[in-house]
């Protein structure tokens, strides 16, 4: 009896092992299976996303920091953040580094976000605010909830930017399970980030959209701006599907100093 008891469990646990192999060399093809299909059999990626992390501080490694109105105390601090950015530091140009710190200090008055302009790409997809992504055959949409931004990749009949913008012109293609969209033609007007990170006219952005499960998706930028940086670079977040019942965007116009100039609230007539 001893000799079956003890018998019994290595079987058992030995069975649970080869089990378990399985299972995990079975979780690549399980993952994309579970990928919400479109009629045209590629991924599904319609829905509305965001991002839950703190790039849009600083997309790189950060520590707490005072807010940049000190009266508003511990309710406009930067909350401390791993960075999103592959290997660390951005690989700026000296003279490039420099201008960074410049428009740190000064971001109060030179960051578009507070003059709500449009946010760009890639800031646009890690900002606290959410996007809906509409995807068809010939076309996919992105509709952001900041400043009303809205973005179209063109899947079909793509051509060269015809001038400059602040969301870029983006052409797209699947690549097995991922979207990769191709966008140029910028303007040197965004940032990527409150710290005062940024790029130039020259900004060449390559995305990867890939389903982690059908809820989660894992969004790289590989970025090119040979007028700022040393080299190509990559970041990395998560997008999270908003589930809860009746979620939609919401219009959001964006309150700045003069919002009450340009947006009078209406007085009621009680007479």
């Amino acid at each position: 009896m001893r000799r079956l008891g003890t018998w019994m469990p290595a079987t058992v646990a030995a069975g649970l092992l080869v089990a378990w192999v399985a299972l995990g060399a079975q979780q690549p093809a399980a993952r994309a299976d579970r990928a919400p299909r479109a009629r045209d059999g590629h991924p599904n990626l319609n829905g509305i996303w965001q991002a839950m992390n703190t790039a849009y501080w600083d997309i790189e490694a950060h520590s707490a920091a005072p807010s940049a109105v000190r009266e508003l105390g511990a309710a406009g601090a930067v909350p401390a953040g791993l960075g999103i950015v592959e290997g660390g530091d951005l690989p700026y140009k000296p003279e490039a580094l420099a201008k960074k710190k410049e428009n740190q200090a000064n971001r109060l008055k030179l960051d578009p976000e507070i003059k709500c302009y449009l946010p760009g790409v890639p800031r646009a997809t890690y900002m606290p605010f959410p996007f809906q992504i509409v995807q068809g055959s010939s076309h996919v949409m992105l509709v952001h909830e900041f400043a009303g931004a809205v973005r179209t990749v063109y899947m079909e009949n793509q051509t060269d930017p015809p001038a400059d913008s602040w969301m870029g012109w983006s052409n797209g293609r699947w690549e097995g399970e991922s979207l990769v969209v191709d966008t140029r033609g910028f303007n040197d007007q965004t940032w990527f980030d409150r710290a005062g990170n940024f790029h130039s006219d020259a900004l060449h952005v390559v995305e990867r959209w890939s389903f982690v499960d059908r809820n989660t998706i894992s969004y790289a930028a590989t970025l090119e701006d040979p007028k700022v940086y040393t080299r190509p670079w990559t970041l990395q977040v998560l997008l999270h599907r908003h589930r809860e019942p009746g979620f939609q965007l919401i219009e959001n116009y964006c309150y700045t100093l003069d919002y009450d100039e340009f947006y009078p609230v209406p007085v009621a007539n009680h007479d």
